[in-house]
């Protein structure tokens, strides 16, 4: 009974986030249809699990966090998915936007530079039977040239530049969302790939991790 009660809490506290997401502007259905089946107080250490469905970022450990639900809702939202892609997500963290991803685009493939974080999301997307998820551990920045194109490239930790890689392995009208600067200020960039031209759009200001790797920091 205790765990009826809570998953129901749960449910009413996804419902509530749901709804912010709607007055806050996020208008894809898909997007919003997704945060409403994905829980993701399972993506979340039990320790802050009481604020899974608040929007804020929460610690993972490994100083690594999982970003507030607007952002992971806006940029889906800018990706402009319609359920046939191939995506690629760099920095799989908790695993809670690749469950998202999921049920968004035809295949994910996701890749986590720390292999305990990598290790705990793949268990918690096979425990929900998501199977259309490829995930590895490794370097991110320069990408997944082995399953490239991709339609889409989501990259959930800051650079110092637009690393060429990523740039190349996006698909003829690909897209790809990334935060670009240091501590000290980051702005976030759709790229948009048209030939062999590429077109860069500041969207917001922003404020991620990191990138580690050959291509980030």
């Amino acid at each position: 009974m205790v765990a009826a009660d809570m998953n129901a809490a749960y449910r009413r506290s996804r419902r509530r986030l749901v709804e912010l997401l709607r007055a806050s502007g996020i208008e894809d259905l898909a997007v919003l249809h997704a945060f409403d089946a994905v829980p993701r107080h399972l993506f979340v250490p039990e320790a802050v699990r009481h604020r899974a469905y608040e929007d804020v970022a929460l610690p993972l450990g490994h100083g690594q966090t999982i970003s507030r639900p607007l952002s992971h809702a806006l940029h889906l939202q800018l990706a402009r998915l319609d359920g046939t892609e191939r995506v690629l997500e760099i920095g799989s963290g908790s695993g809670f936007q690749t469950a998202l991803l999921a049920r968004l685009v035809q295949q994910v493939c996701s890749i986590e530079v720390i292999p305990e974080l990598a290790a705990r999301a793949q268990a918690q997307l096979e425990m929900l039977q998501i199977d259309n998820v490829e995930l590895r551990t490794g370097d991110g920045s320069t990408g997944w040239p082995e399953r490239a194109p991709f339609d889409a490239i989501l990259v959930g930790a800051a650079a110092p530049v637009v690393p060429v890689p990523l740039r190349e392995q996006l698909s003829e009208g690909g897209r790809l969302l990334i935060p670009i600067g240091n501590e000290n200020g980051q702005r976030l960039l759709l790229v948009e790939r048209k030939g062999e031209e590429w077109t860069e759009t500041e969207v917001e200001s922003a404020r991620f991790v990191p990138l580690v790797g050959e291509e980030g920091w």
